[in-house]
Protein backbone atom coordinates (compact mmCIF):
# COMPACT_ATOMS: atom_id res chain seq x y z
CA UNK A 1 0.00 0.00 0.00
CA UNK A 2 2.88 2.45 1.06
CA UNK A 3 4.64 1.92 -2.68
CA UNK A 4 1.22 2.01 -4.50
CA UNK A 5 0.58 5.67 -2.80
CA UNK A 6 4.28 7.07 -3.08
CA UNK A 7 4.22 5.87 -6.79
CA UNK A 8 1.35 8.02 -7.24
CA UNK A 9 3.05 10.64 -5.90
CA UNK A 10 5.64 10.47 -8.27
CA UNK A 11 3.36 10.08 -10.62
CA UNK A 12 1.62 13.44 -10.15
CA UNK A 13 5.10 15.36 -9.06
CA UNK A 14 5.89 14.23 -12.89
CA UNK A 15 2.73 15.13 -13.99
CA UNK A 16 2.86 19.10 -12.72
CA UNK A 17 6.28 18.91 -13.72
CA UNK A 18 5.43 18.01 -17.65
CA UNK A 19 2.49 20.37 -17.46
CA UNK A 20 4.99 23.11 -16.10
CA UNK A 21 6.81 21.96 -19.16
CA UNK A 22 4.70 21.73 -22.03
CA UNK A 23 3.03 25.07 -20.93
CA UNK A 24 6.56 26.75 -21.46
CA UNK A 25 6.74 25.53 -24.74
CA UNK A 26 3.40 25.15 -26.33
CA UNK A 27 2.36 29.11 -24.66
CA UNK A 28 4.24 30.69 -27.15
CA UNK A 29 2.80 28.45 -30.30
CA UNK A 30 -0.81 29.25 -29.03
CA UNK A 31 -0.73 32.39 -28.23
CA UNK A 32 -0.10 32.89 -32.14
CA UNK A 33 -3.12 30.91 -33.07
CA UNK A 34 -4.95 31.98 -30.12
CA UNK A 35 -3.72 35.62 -29.18
CA UNK A 36 -6.75 36.74 -26.68
CA UNK A 37 -5.16 33.12 -23.95
CA UNK A 38 -2.38 36.20 -23.63
CA UNK A 39 -5.32 37.36 -21.26
CA UNK A 40 -6.05 34.52 -19.03
CA UNK A 41 -4.61 32.79 -16.25
CA UNK A 42 -3.07 30.13 -18.54
CA UNK A 43 -1.14 33.06 -20.33
CA UNK A 44 -0.04 35.07 -17.28
CA UNK A 45 2.99 34.26 -15.82
CA UNK A 46 0.92 33.64 -12.41
CA UNK A 47 0.13 30.45 -13.81
CA UNK A 48 3.65 29.08 -13.09
CA UNK A 49 4.00 30.43 -9.94
CA UNK A 50 1.06 28.24 -9.22
CA UNK A 51 2.12 24.85 -10.35
CA UNK A 52 5.04 25.63 -8.38
CA UNK A 53 2.31 25.67 -5.08
CA UNK A 54 2.05 22.31 -6.77
CA UNK A 55 5.23 20.75 -7.39
CA UNK A 56 7.10 21.35 -4.54
CA UNK A 57 4.62 19.73 -1.73
CA UNK A 58 3.57 17.11 -4.06
CA UNK A 59 7.77 16.14 -4.54
CA UNK A 60 8.55 16.93 -0.79
CA UNK A 61 6.13 14.05 0.29
CA UNK A 62 6.68 11.41 -2.59
CA UNK A 63 10.81 11.79 -1.99
CA UNK A 64 9.99 11.71 1.77
CA UNK A 65 7.95 8.48 1.06
CA UNK A 66 10.38 6.72 -1.40
CA UNK A 67 13.73 7.61 0.86
CA UNK A 68 12.38 6.54 3.82
CA UNK A 69 11.50 3.22 1.99
CA UNK A 70 14.32 2.84 0.03
CA UNK A 71 16.78 4.24 1.97
CA UNK A 72 18.51 6.24 -0.81
CA UNK A 73 18.27 9.88 0.08
CA UNK A 74 20.73 10.95 -2.24
CA UNK A 75 17.21 10.79 -4.48
CA UNK A 76 16.77 14.09 -2.62
CA UNK A 77 19.62 16.21 -4.50
CA UNK A 78 17.44 15.89 -7.35
CA UNK A 79 14.55 17.13 -6.23
CA UNK A 80 16.08 19.82 -4.15
CA UNK A 81 18.22 20.50 -7.56
CA UNK A 82 15.12 20.72 -9.43
CA UNK A 83 12.68 22.74 -7.66
CA UNK A 84 15.42 25.13 -6.80
CA UNK A 85 16.16 25.27 -10.54
CA UNK A 86 11.87 25.69 -10.83
CA UNK A 87 12.41 28.84 -8.42
CA UNK A 88 15.17 30.43 -9.43
CA UNK A 89 13.58 30.48 -13.02
CA UNK A 90 9.89 31.67 -11.77
CA UNK A 91 11.36 34.50 -10.09
CA UNK A 92 14.28 35.97 -11.18
CA UNK A 93 14.45 33.69 -14.68
CA UNK A 94 12.54 36.69 -16.85
CA UNK A 95 13.94 39.71 -15.53
CA UNK A 96 17.75 38.33 -15.34
CA UNK A 97 18.06 35.77 -18.29
CA UNK A 98 15.41 36.47 -20.18
CA UNK A 99 12.48 34.96 -22.21
CA UNK A 100 14.68 32.08 -23.53
CA UNK A 101 16.47 32.01 -20.71
CA UNK A 102 13.42 31.54 -18.53
CA UNK A 103 11.97 28.86 -20.51
CA UNK A 104 15.32 26.91 -20.62
CA UNK A 105 15.87 26.98 -16.74
CA UNK A 106 12.16 25.74 -16.32
CA UNK A 107 12.73 22.92 -18.88
CA UNK A 108 15.95 21.81 -17.37
CA UNK A 109 14.68 22.28 -13.41
CA UNK A 110 11.66 20.10 -14.53
CA UNK A 111 13.57 17.40 -16.43
CA UNK A 112 15.74 17.46 -13.21
CA UNK A 113 12.50 16.86 -10.66
CA UNK A 114 11.24 14.49 -13.33
CA UNK A 115 13.89 11.95 -13.35
CA UNK A 116 14.06 12.16 -9.42
CA UNK A 117 11.13 10.75 -9.31
CA UNK A 118 11.20 8.51 -12.15
CA UNK A 119 14.53 7.18 -9.97
CA UNK A 120 12.75 7.50 -6.75
CA UNK A 121 10.13 5.13 -8.48
CA UNK A 122 12.30 2.80 -9.95
CA UNK A 123 14.25 2.19 -5.97
CA UNK A 124 10.61 1.80 -4.74
CA UNK A 125 9.80 -0.88 -7.03
CA UNK A 126 13.03 -2.77 -6.29
CA UNK A 127 12.78 -2.37 -3.16
CA UNK A 128 8.94 -3.48 -3.08
CA UNK A 129 10.03 -7.30 -4.92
Amino acid sequence: MKNALNINFDKLAISFSAICAIHCLALPIALIFFPALAATFIGSEEFHTQLLYLIIPSSIIALALGCKMHGKYYVYLYGALGIGILLLASIFGHDYLGESGEVIFTLLGATIVSYGHYKNQKLCSENCN
